[in-house]
């Protein structure tokens, strides 16, 4: 049984050799440690190892030591800038009523800028955030003063406590109970260590991280502002593409009165989505609701829970029942991929599908030599469909479906058009490489892939269709 210990120990020698011998002794054996001074001196995170009764043990003993992390603790770090006169002693004010409010200073940074005025940030250390605003209002006495948050700081400042306010000001942009939070403060600890370790500044990956979830929790309500476009495709058929600014598209085809829908988006726009979903289909909530999902990626799969049924290549299927049962999925079986989706399953409250939902009507072919492979067909409506599954490139048991009377390809991720984004679906697609270090599991195969779809082509115009972005209109000539 393995457990995530998240520590608060005292900033000095042989703190860790104190909650070493604790877990020694009780057989536990550590398999992971996290600590970065320059981020936060006194948070430790530990993976540990053993049977349910050693780690009750451990966590009875680490409560005895007090290294266990209280989560009723309010204390925190406010981050201040005071605009003062450019001249000596300006400060000196400021600094005597911080002294009468008896806050601590986490952090300071100062620096003329060739003006008559400095901007002086300061990090306070407080126990009651009511006192903040008595202060502020002392304070614009003195000079100009303003709270900004540690987004628009050019560097991290609380040296103390930054992970809790850090992890408190996500869950409060998306609306997390406190449960969800204690997971996403793991999560967001293992990404900032696997991405130190590839060399990159641990400052850009919280920095990241927060703006991902800004764009998250902008994007909802009054917020999710998706372009809905319709596109026909035959007499009896039209394929409507619904791009939120967040996530995959979501694709509805409709066809000789059916209708089936391709990917769904992450579960956080759940509401929003279904209010698109009843406007385009006013008896959505009645009908029976058929999905096909491209591959297993957390922002295709977030609202599976909503439709009947399921439909995916195996390797898919496989990967979703492993959710399910709370198995690693291919994404979190990638050490570089594992702490970003598991961030991302935290902020959007991703649920796994049931897996009596999911069907997988397709041959599963173990060993892929092509980088695309046919494992057979999918008819709906006046649409006939050939189905390829992808070696992997972006993710194992991708697929892509060609309809050559139609000229219409639907890709997923494997083949999207990039030029086709909108401002903020832009945005939001920067962040992912960032944190995954590369979206695709292997870049240098999903390049092959995707050159290995268009030489599939036949000659004629094409309407390609694919998860991020607006379709791709494609001609081959003879």
């Amino acid at each position: 049984m393995k457990k995530t210990y998240v520590t608060s120990m005292p900033n000095h020698i042989g703190a860790f050799l104190k909650a070493s011998k604790c877990f020694s002794a009780l057989g536990v054996n550590i398999t992971r440690v996290s600590y970065n001074k320059a981020v936060d001196s006194h948070t430790l995170f530990i993976d540990a190892e053993g049977t349910e009764e050693q780690l009750k043990k451990a966590d009875t003993e680490l409560q005895k030591i007090g290294y266990l992390q209280n989560n009723a603790a309010k204390t925190s770090i406010v981050l201040i800038e005071f605009c003062l006169r450019d001249v000596p002693g300006s400060v000196t004010d400021v600094l005597e009523l911080i002294n009468e409010f008896n806050f601590n200073i986490s952090y300071i940074s100062s620096q003329e800028n060739g003006t008559d005025y400095q901007y002086f940030k300061m990090g306070l250390y407080v126990d009651d955030y009511n006192k903040v605003s008595d202060f502020l209002k002392e304070a614009e006495k003195l000079c100009k003063a303003r709270v900004i948050n540690y987004n628009s700081s050019e560097k991290v400042y609380d040296n103390s406590i930054f992970y809790n306010a850090y992890v408190q000001g996500l869950s409060q942009t998306m609306g997390l109970p406190e449960k969800v939070s204690r997971e996403l403060l793991v999560h967001v600890n293992l990404a900032m260590q696997t991405l130190d370790e590839q060399g990159l500044s641990p400052y850009r990956t919280f920095d990241s991280i927060s703006r991902f979830a800004e764009l998250l929790g902008e994007s909802k309500g009054d917020g999710f502002n998706p372009r809905i476009s319709t596109h026909k495709i035959a007499d009896n058929t039209e394929i409507i593409l619904i791009e939120p600014p967040c996530g995959s598209n979501t694709i509805i085809i409709k066809s000789n009165g059916s209708v089936l829908f391709v990917d769904s988006g992450y579960a956080c726009y759940r509401d929003e989505m279904t209010e698109v979903f009843r406007k385009i289909l006013p008896d959505f909530d009645s009908m029976k609701k058929t999905i096909l999902v491209t591959h297993a990626d957390v922002d295709h799969c977030g609202l599976l829970p909503l439709f009947d049924k399921v439909i995916a290549s195996k390797k898919t299927a496989n990967c979703l029942v492993n959710e399910y049962h709370g198995r690693d999925g291919y994404r979190e079986s990638n050490p570089l991929h594992k702490p970003y989706i598991n961030i991302c399953k935290a902020l959007t409250s991703y649920k796994a599908v049931t897996p009596e939902k999911i069907t997988a009507p397709w041959k599963d072919l173990s060993t892929l030599t092509e980088p695309i492979t046919q494992i057979g067909l999918f008819d709906f409506g006046e649409l006939h469909f050939e189905v390829y599954e992808g070696k992997g490139g972006h993710l194992p048991g991708e697929i892509v479906l060609i309809d050559y009377s139609k000229h219409i390809a639907v890709t997923g991720d494997v083949y999207i058009n990039t030029h086709g984004l909108t401002a903020e679906q832009a945005e939001y697609n920067q962040y992912a490489p960032i944190l995954m270090t590369s979206v695709d599991t292997d870049p240098s195969l999903c390049s092959e892939e995707r050159k290995a779809i268009m030489g599939r082509l036949g000659v004629g115009k094409w309407q390609i269709f694919g998860a991020h972005g607006f379709k791709k209109d494609y001609l081959v000539n003879l």
